[in-house]
């Protein structure tokens, strides 16, 4: 089983696919990985030698950053906007959508689950 950057790649996958499990790898930049190491984008996970496997993680360990480094990397980012108060911050803030979205019907996503109002019964006489 090839593991890298504390990752358990699946072994039945295309080195391509396989790659993209790893946290900031896609489809693009896993590609470029194989090419670099001289690899096939056909050969299977479970096809790689122990020697392709340390040149694909010595590459990675040295030229991009990817899991814990870059999930803290973003959460600075993210709380850097919210301290100095800019828009997007005040929306990380309110938990809102972030990007320009309208929130009058949608945005459930960002919003969470729907908190029904009730109105103010009207008095009978």
């Amino acid at each position: 089983m090839a593991r890298i950057a504390g990752i358990d790649l699946p072994r039945n996958k295309r080195g391509v696919i396989g790659l993209t499990y790893i946290y900031g790898i896609g489809r693009s930049l896993s590609a470029e990985i194989l090419k670099s190491a001289g690899i096939s984008e056909d050969k299977k996970v479970s096809d790689w030698t122990d020697e392709e496997i340390t040149n694909i993680r010595n590459y990675i360990s040295e030229n991009i950053k990817t899991e814990g480094e870059l999930r803290s990397e973003t959460q600075l980012n993210i709380k850097r906007l919210m301290d100095i108060g800019c828009y997007r911050g005040i929306r990380h803030r309110k938990g809102l959508p972030v990007r320009g979205q309208t929130t009058k019907n949608n945005a459930r996503t960002r919003k969470g689950k729907k908190k029904t109002v009730a109105n103010k019964k009207k008095v009978t006489k």
